[in-house]
């Protein structure tokens, strides 16, 4: 059964995926219009007050959802898939196959995500959200890979596997309907892990400048706001927005993943329950 944190979480993440596609048609502005309102607190023409330009906030921040999620769940499957494929292959094959696939996966554990993608940023014109998601994907599915990996291994040699190898099924079928629908909670938490990381990442890229700035999405909004030095001027406006949203989002990720969590951990889920009707007992 859902909990109460998994329906927030859900919700949460409903909501902001519903923005990412019906943002750019809904935006009352181009997000890189100038205007004659310049640095304007919200308003009920402009929500979110505007930029030093005359820019709405409002629309960049809502045109700016897309990229972010859009990053998040392209790195989030590529990297799951990659993991996948690499993790259980080399748990449920074993011998050279382990050997090789796992050393595969100590030396992409090892790879910095962040010096990669700024010197793939760097000689690259034009480094978009997809190419970016790419690059983070590739970075970042080893974890789960050795997750994976260690999971198969305690699942290779049960009972029902053993029987289902004693009646001649292939292997991709003994990996497919035996030892996947098993790793399910894993895959799932993994998967949700890997975009939260790929989401800071892109914001992270996007503050610092190595994005490229004409792809509006949170972390752009909130590198004109810096690099025009928001703060000094009392232009909470110019920020907040952009970096409430991250927090949301983060925190929709979270919920949904400490659901996850209870759901493949039945003792989270009865953690709470054992305390009730608890009477400490008196000492003499």
């Amino acid at each position: 059964m859902v909990n109460a944190k998994t329906r927030a979480g859900l919700a949460l993440l409903g909501f902001f995926g519903l923005i990412a596609v019906v943002g750019p048609w809904i935006a009352p502005y181009d997000p890189s219009a100038m205007g004659p309102d310049l640095l304007q607190p919200p308003s009920g023409a402009h929500w979110f007050g505007t930029t030093m330009t005359g820019q709405d906030v409002f629309s960049q921040v809502l045109v700016g959802t897309r990229g972010v999620l859009v990053v998040g769940l392209v790195a989030g499957v590529l990297a799951t898939v990659l993991s996948i494929v690499i993790g259980v292959s080399a748990g449920f094959l074993g011998g050279a196959a382990d050997e090789l696939l796992s050393a595969l996966s100590n030396i992409f554990l090892v790879v910095p995500a962040l010096p990669l993608i700024i010197i793939v940023a760097s000689f690259l014109p034009d480094s978009g959200d997809l190419l970016i998601a790419v690059v983070i994907s590739l970075t970042a599915w080893a974890w789960g890979a050795r997750v994976l990996r260690a999971q198969t291994l305690s699942l290779r040699n049960r009972d029902y596997v053993l029987a289902a190898r004693a009646t001649g099924e292939r292997t991709w079928r003994l990996i497919v309907f035996e030892v996947l629908p098993n790793l399910t909670a894993v895959i799932a938490s993994g998967f949700v892990g890997t975009v939260i990381f790929a989401v800071l990442l892109e914001i992270t890229l996007s503050f610092i400048g190595v994005a490229s700035i004409s792809n509006w999405n949170w972390g752009t909004v909130l590198f004109w706001a810096q690099s025009n030095q928001a703060l000094s001027q009392g232009a909470w406006w110019w920020f907040v927005p952009a970096g409430l949203c991250i927090a949301f989002l983060g925190t929709a990720l979270a919920l949904v993943n400490f659901g996850i969590d209870e759901y493949a951990n039945p003792r989270l889920r009865s953690a709470g329950r054992g305390k009730v009707g608890f009477t400490p007992v008196e000492r003499s």
